[in-house]
């Protein structure tokens, strides 16, 4: 579907209603724009998000957080930097 917007004084785009329902964007909310040279996309920030841990998905371990296996390497870093010494 397209909509319409108007850009007004300060550079602020008012979205139509309908699109803010469909999109479920209440005030105060953030949305990401990205920009290709020619035009830009909008979506939500939770979107986005939602987006870009989709793509990470693929390589997740099942059951391991990411920072946990940040920290146990940054600690056996350490280690090894402390037994070189």
């Amino acid at each position: 579907m397209t909509y319409h917007a108007k850009i007004i004084a300060g550079g602020k785009i008012s979205l139509p209603a309908e699109l803010r329902r469909a999109l479920n964007l209440k005030d105060g909310d953030t949305i990401v724009l990205d920009h290709d040279g020619v035009s830009f996309t909008g979506m939500s920030y939770a979107a986005k998000i939602r987006r870009i841990q989709s793509l990470f998905a693929p390589f997740k371990t099942p059951g391991v957080l990411a920072s946990d296996e940040l920290i146990a390497e940054r600690r056996a870093e350490a280690a090894r930097e402390s037994a070189g010494e």
